[in-house]
């Protein structure tokens, strides 16, 4: 059944109005910091995606929900995002695997969204003054403005705490009997289920909280300590450079994506800060440096590991073809390494699904 049409504002920080129609949960407001994401599919991952807590989504393609949703496709439990921005919500869906319509979705697990505005307008002036805040809603705009006056943003919070799992579990391996699976620890910053499947197939998996102290990582005496990515600002998870200094003394494998990028360059006594639209999408190219070879790659990241404020403490392996920022760096005498992008692509190409098996390479060596 069709629900009846809500009118909906968009209010941004800069003083910019958008008008819309409200879709999925019936929230009045709901605020947080705006950006796009340039992917053409993967909607549904890209919702699920723990990393965007705190944000409000803008789908840069403008046609969002024509093949649904399934369950299978879900990277967490809930969906962390503020909210969601599109240009048209598809009334029809087509695909085989379709369990559900993405508003059915969408209003099942109280996430609200806003349709009809003029999204190539908007990621223009994101594009141009960067990520702000922002609120939406079918509230009139004074409330909408007073919700925005209140918003924090990501910078200096840690939202890690918001998305970590509370208890640790374990995923087991799932390659071919016979092949004796490695043991890799996965701290949790925000883990997707996409990343599980890949380190499962070569690795028996113990996921830990953020906080989960070094000494009792080592206590189960891991081939291997995976980093995930995660949400908001490196320099607010407290505790975590610390832990990563222990893991990298004590030998073992490591091997760290995006935020757990980030962590390691703070734990290697680098710096980070936060770019102005961030990277958000499935088509971002990166360079390896030693072969040349171009990944296009799935990203969601605000923040970035300033290259040169490690010093001669890590080799750079990988270069942003954008804008020329840091995308991948190898520790200098340590078994460490780690990729500012989501190699399991989730969604996105496949490109950089090889970086598992250098994992269990270093691992392997270090056996």
């Amino acid at each position: 059944m069709t629900q009846p049409m809500r009118t909906a504002l968009l209010v941004l920080a800069d003083g910019s109005v958008f008008e819309g129609e409200a879709i999925g949960a019936e929230l009045p407001v709901a605020s947080g910091e705006v950006v796009f994401h340039t992917g053409m599919s993967g909607y549904q991952e890209v919702l699920t995606d723990p990393s965007y807590a705190g944000q409000i989504i803008t789908f840069t393609t403008p046609h969002i929900g024509n093949y649904g949703v399934t369950q299978h496709d879900n990277e967490a439990a809930r969906v962390h995002a503020r909210g969601v921005i599109m240009r048209d919500l598809a009334r029809r869906r087509s695909n085989w695997r379709s369990q559900e319509p993405l508003e059915v979705f969408l209003r099942a697990r109280n996430v609200s969204g806003i349709v009809g505005i003029d999204t190539r307008r908007l990621t223009r002036i994101l594009r141009d003054s960067g990520a702000m805040l922002g609120a939406f809603g079918s509230a009139d705009e004074s409330t909408l403005r007073e919700a925005l006056a209140k918003e924090k943003g990501t910078a200096g919070r840690n939202l890690v705490a918001q998305v970590s799992t509370v208890t640790p579990y374990d995923v087991k391996n799932t390659a071919r009997k016979g092949v004796k699976p490695f043991h890799v620890v996965a701290y949790d910053y925000g883990i997707k289920t996409t990343i599980l499947r890949c380190l499962s197939e070569i690795a028996d998996v113990h996921v830990v909280p953020a906080k989960t102290s070094a000494a009792d990582v080592l206590a189960r005496k891991p081939d291997g300590v995976f980093l995930s990515n995660g949400p908001g600002d490196p320099e607010m998870v407290l505790g975590a450079p610390d832990n990563l200094r222990a893991v990298i003394a004590a030998g073992v494998p490591l091997f760290g994506i995006c935020l757990g990028h980030q962590l390691l360059s703070l734990a290697l006594g680098g710096k980070t800060f936060k770019l102005p639209f961030g990277h958000h999408g499935a088509n971002h190219p990166v360079r390896e440096i030693a072969t040349g070879r171009v990944e296009i790659t799935s990203q969601n990241h605000n923040f970035c590991v300033d290259a040169e404020s490690l010093g001669g403490a890590v080799r750079v392996t990988h270069i942003n073809l954008n804008d020329h920022t840091n995308e991948g760096m190898v520790v200098n005498d340590a078994r460490a390494f780690s990729v500012q992008y989501h190699p399991e692509a989730g969604p996105g190409p496949h490109d950089s699904r090889y970086l598992f098996a250098r994992f269990a390479e270093l691992m392997q060596g270090a056996k």
